[in-house]
């Protein structure tokens, strides 16, 4: 087994400032009065168990259901707990990155478990984005260069817009962040390794 880092996700406690992570990738905040909810559709219902574990880790309640699309659709419940980053990740009724963001390692293992996937035998990781907010590509680009991982932005191609980390340096990099793939997850196709 190998040893924890100190900068990996499983170092640091669980907290629900980690679903800035859904926020990254496709996921979608709703605000109504004085509460937020988090919703976020994924490709697969493994996935979609390992979201859900990842918001009743931070103290939450999740939901797992189905998109009018059909596709596993993963929310929180609706809580006072999300609204500062409901707050933080909106300009008016747009998703907006926060000025100057950097994910720490958990908000970037919820991404990964939400919306990363392998490419070329493993050889390249990709970090998918939200389509329907191009505005927020660039700068998450720009955040994880603030982390040291350096990526190539994807445009809206299939299978859609995304940020793929390549390189041994990079990859070795992104896999000290994550840490050991959590459960559910189907490490052969979603999960970064060595």
């Amino acid at each position: 087994m190998s040893q924890l880092s100190f900068f990996s996700a499983e170092s640091i406690p669980p907290a629900v400032t980690d679903l800035a992570g859904l926020l990254a990738g496709p996921g979608q905040v709703v605000t109504s009065d004085d509460r937020a909810r988090i919703s976020i559709v994924v490709d697969r219902d493994w996935r979609a168990q390992a979201v859900a574990e990842l918001i009743a880790q931070c103290g939450l309640g999740a939901e797992v259901t189905r998109s009018e699309e059909g596709r596993p659709l993963v929310r929180t419940q609706s809580t006072p707990a999300l609204l500062p980053l409901s707050v933080q990740w909106t300009r008016g009724a747009v998703k907006a990155v926060p000025l100057g963001w950097v994910p720490n390692s958990r908000q970037l293992r919820v991404w990964a478990v939400a919306a990363g996937r392998l490419e070329d035998d493993g050889d390249r990781f990709v970090l998918a984005l939200d389509p329907h907010a191009p505005d927020t590509h660039a700068p998450l680009a720009q955040a994880l260069m603030r982390m040291g991982i350096a990526p190539t932005q994807l445009g809206n191609r299939t299978p859609g817009p995304g940020l793929r980390i390549s390189g041994k340096k990079r990859l070795t990099k992104l896999v000290e962040y994550l840490g050991q793939a959590p459960r559910h997850i189907d490490v052969d196709v979603a999960w970064p390794h060595f």
